[in-house]
């Protein structure tokens, strides 16, 4: 499409110079500013439309009862008060997903919490789940719908009680709780980098606690964990095995990295694209053979259709972005999805759906 060109070269060639000479978190709030104004009128809402929304009946698929047009999606830790959906509905996405959500409100860590590493094509990011807390989020979500789905990534709130396993347990069930009735699916966050005491509950008796409490609430929608790229294989086959025995519908493979050299925090883009592609195709070939297959959303490193057909071809039926998008504009969701449907014939595929997995050897 020639506007899409057009906005690229515009945002590639001028505007990104611009707004990477200001600090990026201010950046990301004028962003998200922009966005909830966009998706408040229905005028707006048609020229975001027109100027970026591309989509395919090759790119849809239904997965536990949930239609997703395409399977690009917004992860979370961009709309992390669930304000920009009616926005990104527009953009082009095929679902999104917002927080992370916890029990409590929380400012998130002080100081600087965002860095553009441009010669990585990643961001530091070091923002600590701040958020509005369960029950504001919910009161703003609670009457409203969207015309893509959306999930609620849950974590436990950052700060220093939560790091008792009884306290942080019960942290997590609140907000599950809470937003069992909300959204289309559910993701555990397990795998914060950013958080006051670690990432405590990928430790997998933790997790089994976990797990055997949110099975107890016989949830009506989808359950995704959230894995960290930086777990050992053992710690992966573990939590593979604990979420098959709780039903578990899938998993997000990956959040950020902490193996950089910066300090605290966490580096997403493509110093975690390696590491999310081994992840995507280590879960895929020890779960394909499961009776009800779970869903593997790729996340990490994916700026060009190439890309995310890479993570399809390793086992992922869904992947989420944000690194992406700010290096490469709004406009880089529909170039995806066009290049994936010139890769899908290129293959012979009809479907995306057959695409996935076709890069694992047997």
């Amino acid at each position: 499409m020639v506007k899409v060109r057009l906005f690229r070269v515009a945002y590639k060639d001028i505007l990104r110079h611009i707004l990477f000479q200001f600090d990026p978190e201010l950046m990301h709030n004028l962003f998200i500013g922009i966005g909830k104004i966009l998706g408040r009128y229905k005028l707006t809402k048609k020229i975001t439309n027109w100027m970026f929304n591309y989509q395919n009946p090759m790119l849809s698929q239904e997965m536990f009862g949930i239609r997703f047009k395409n399977p690009i999606g917004l992860a979370a830790g961009f709309d992390k008060h669930a304000e920009m959906i009616s926005c990104m509905e527009d953009v082009g996405f095929g679902f999104t997903e917002v927080g992370s959500i916890t029990k409590r409100a929380s400012k998130g860590n002080s100081g600087n919490r965002i860095k553009r590493l441009v010669e990585k094509k990643s961001l530091w990011i070091h923002f600590g789940l701040n958020n509005k807390g369960a029950d504001k989020t919910y009161g703003d979500l609670s009457e409203k719908r969207f015309k893509i789905p959306y999930g609620l990534s849950i974590a436990k709130t950052n700060c220093k009680e939560t790091t008792n396993p009884k306290i942080g347990l019960e942290d997590y069930i609140y907000s599950v709780k809470k937003f069992a009735n909300l959204g289309q699916f559910l993701t555990i966050n397990i795998s914060c980098p950013n958080a006051f005491g670690g990432q405590s509950f990928a430790e997998p008796k933790l997790f089994e606690k976990l797990m055997r409490e949110i099975y107890k609430l016989k949830l009506k929608k989808p359950v995704f964990i959230k894995m960290s790229p930086d777990l050992t294989l053992d710690n992966v086959n573990k939590i593979i095995k604990i979420g098959k025995k709780y039903g578990v519908s899938g998993f997000v493979c990956t959040n950020l990295t902490k193996q950089h050299a910066i300090g605290k925090g966490g580096l997403s883009g493509k110093a975690v694209q390696k590491m999310s592609d081994k992840m995507v195709a280590h879960v895929y070939k020890n779960t394909r053979n499961w009776v009800k297959k779970p869903i593997i959303i790729g996340v990490g490193g994916i700026f060009t259709a190439e890309d995310a057909y890479r993570k399809i071809k390793l086992g992922a039926s869904l992947l989420q972005m944000i690194t992406g998008m700010i290096y490469e504009g709004p406009q880089v969701i529909g170039e995806i999805n066009q290049g994936l449907v010139k890769l899908l014939k290129k293959d012979g595929h009809r479907n995306i759906g057959e695409a996935v997995g076709k890069g694992i050897n047997n």
